[in-house]
């Protein structure tokens, strides 16, 4: 590949990290992008998982240096999220998802308008519905399962789950949403370095350019919040939402 096109692959990967730590659905940029350098899907998507987990580390790195997410608190959401992001790349070897992109579009648009709908939302922290433990056993499984069997607007329903859920302000699970990111994202890509699937060089690049956009992105969140989130949430779930009823529909 040309050094020019790992350039762009570079910058766009940049812009993807930055919107992805943010409100999430940075691979509404790079999977088309890996997709229209002529990588095959299942390479398309491997090599997405790479890149991708360098944006989730280093903004999750960057919540945790700024005592913005307890890990011991969160140690049990962090395992789930591994062991459902497992099974469901392993899942998703033996069964077609295609019923997911029919549904997908549906939970997209409904996350935007519970958003757009509720200006008050994660506003405050509240009491948390769910213990612990039960956090970890129903969302952080169950969307750890999504990410690792389909995988888009993964972080819109962790940030949701955490504010619904877990009583979050919308700045705070927005940093809690990256750590699971990441613990789903990693599963997903063990599995997909073991069927041989991901192209490293690109990959590297990319996870490079996140790595930067990402640390960007997690300084926005902290010093804008909720101002700069919520509005961010409702574009990216519109955004998706008409890519995925293009996709199926036209």
């Amino acid at each position: 590949m040309s050094y020019d096109l790992l350039i762009l692959l570079f910058l766009i990967a940049a812009l993807a990290g930055f919107i992805d730590s943010i409100a999430g659905g940075g691979g509404l940029l790079t999977v088309p992008a890996l997709l229209a350098v002529g990588l095959p899907p299942a390479s398309a998507l491997a090599t997405n998982k790479l890149q991708s987990c360098g944006g989730s580390f280093s903004a999750s790195l960057y919540f945790i240096r700024q005592h913005m997410v307890d890990l011991k608190q969160q140690k049990w959401a962090i395992v789930f999220a591994f062991v459902g992001s497992a099974i469901g790349t392993l899942s998703v070897m033996r069964i077609q998802a295609d019923f997911l992109k029919l549904l997908l579009p549906i939970l997209t648009i409904s996350v935007g308008l519970y958003f757009l709908l509720s200006p008050t939302i994660g506003e405050n922290d509240r009491n948390s519905r769910l213990s612990l433990i039960q956090f970890a056993l129903i969302p952080a499984f169950g969307i750890g399962f999504y990410d690792g069997f389909f995988g888009p607007g993964a972080g819109s329903f962790y940030a949701l789950a955490y504010i619904t859920l877990a009583g979050f302000n919308l700045t705070k699970a927005t940093a809690h949403t990256k750590v699971l990111n990441f613990t789903s994202n990693l599963a997903g890509l063990l599995f997909f370095i073991i069927g041989g699937e991901v192209i490293w060089s690109i990959g590297l690049v990319m996870l490079v350019g996140q790595f930067i956009g990402a640390r960007l992105g997690a300084k926005m969140v902290i010093a804008k919040g909720r101002k700069l989130i919520r509005p961010m949430l409702i574009t990216v779930s519109t955004l998706m939402s008409i890519k995925l009823i293009y996709e199926n529909f036209f």
